[in-house]
């Protein structure tokens, strides 16, 4: 039998498109290679899953720092609303918090997944277990995928959602980049995004473990000599720098990573203007007096943090705090409010949340997601070379223009009836 449409990739993107075509009328198989269809979508948001951000889309577009306005069309067509309205639609309450953020009220990611796996069985699309090697092309028409089994899924047209490089484990281990390569499509170099970073030295090792909340950073671009980031949340400190909510958002930022270039500013005060944290400063030496100034900061500082604060104060940690000068208390305070980091590097693709990079989408149709090599193939999702800050709009990314691709591809059918 030959299937209208075989959608390689069982991820939020692959879903959805498999979802969508089969809601529209066609005959649909999903291969995923990993037992169960999304696995990554199961652990993003720590378990949690921000499925989108509820926001406009043109705020969606501006989220996507690199090529942006090549999504105009699918956020228009599919938008962080639709997404809400898909998912509360299917009997999954959701929530919006800071930032705009959408989450399932029962905070489980895993119920996410469940709605699109029951989104994709209801319309009639099926799945099919296998490893999609290559594509089959034959006298230059695109007749189906060739699985690692050595059979054959015939189609009519082909979408691959097969995901970006990152977390491996998870089933998105670059097959989809191979798979583009073969129909003649650049590969735009992948870098990791959404990345904990590494930091020059070793004061984030001796505070490894120790998370801050409610701290603010800075990120500073020394050759531009501009700030490009500011964020405010939560922060840990690893053996090779650092990492958090905050720090992986700001990670999307640092474009063109060279060692060095890069600085992180944490304010561990957000809270207290300068004066303010010199008033309490004051307050807390006059109550310590007599003790030694490293076993005076237990109410204002972390366990952890205090050595290497002492460390970076030049103050000796045995002074007692009756002879700490103006000057000396004026420093430590600026050093509270911009403790910072040299940024050396991220770190491995495998370890980030999102693979920047991927087929250029110059040579995708910003309609459809078809090829513009190939007629018949589409892409969807993070094999494209589209990828954006935290806060829902990686996902929006993927059910945009996994609706996108399903609908380019029934639109290319003839005499299919469309059910919607």
């Amino acid at each position: 039998m030959i299937l209208d449409i075989v959608v390689v990739g069982g991820g939020a993107a692959g879903l959805m498109a498999a979802g969508y075509a089969a809601e529209l009328g066609a005959r649909v198989c999903l291969v995923e290679k990993m037992e169960r269809p999304g696995k990554k979508l199961s652990i993003t948001g720590k378990g949690r899953c921000n499925v989108t951000n509820n926001c406009s889309r043109d705020v969606c577009i501006e989220s996507v720092p690199g090529n942006g306005r090549f999504l105009y069309g699918a956020f228009s067509a599919f938008s962080c609303q639709d997404t809400m309205a898909f998912f509360e639609g299917r009997g999954l309450p959701l929530k919006t918090e800071r930032g705009a953020r959408v989450f399932p009220v029962s905070d489980k990611a895993r119920d996410v997944v469940d709605t699109l796996i029951r989104y994709v069985e209801g319309n009639g699309a099926v799945f099919h277990r296998g490893r999609a090697v290559s594509l089959f092309v034959e006298d230059g028409v695109l007749r189906g995928v060739c699985l690692e089994n050595g059979e054959k899924l015939l189609a009519q047209r082909v979408i691959l959602a097969c995901g970006g490089a990152s977390y491996p484990g998870t089933g998105s281990n670059g097959d989809g980049y191979r798979l583009a390569q073969e129909a003649g499509h650049r590969i735009v170099p992948l870098k990791p995004s959404l990345v904990p970073l590494v930091a020059a030295g070793t004061d984030c090792r001796d505070m490894m473990g120790l998370s801050l909340r409610n701290i603010g950073i800075s990120v500073w671009d020394t050759d531009k000599k501009k700030e490009v980031y500011k964020d405010f949340g939560e922060l840990l400190f690893t053996h090779f720098g650092l990492s958090g909510p905050v720090i992986l958002s700001a990670s999307s930022h640092m474009r063109n990573m060279s060692p060095g270039r890069y600085r992180v500013d944490i304010d561990l005060k957000p809270a207290l203007r300068p004066e303010q944290l010199d008033a309490r400063l004051q307050r807390d030496f006059s109550q310590n007096l007599n003790r030694d100034f490293l076993n005076s900061l237990s109410a204002l500082l972390p366990r952890k943090l205090i050595p290497v604060a002492v460390k970076r104060s030049g103050i000796p940690g045995g002074k007692k705090c009756n002879s700490i000068t103006r000057e000396e208390r004026l420093r430590f305070g600026r050093l509270l409010k911009a403790f910072s980091f040299e940024i050396t590097g991220f770190r491995p693709i495998e370890e980030a949340i999102v693979t920047s990079g991927g087929v250029d989408v110059r040579q995708v149709s910003p309609h459809t997601m078809e090829s513009k090599l190939l007629p018949g193939l589409y892409f969807a999702g993070e094999m494209l070379d589209v990828d954006a800050y935290t806060g829902g709009f990686n996902l929006q990314i993927a059910f945009s223009t996994g609706r996108a691709a399903a609908a380019g591809a029934v639109e290319s059918l003839s005499g299919l009836t469309k059910n919607k």
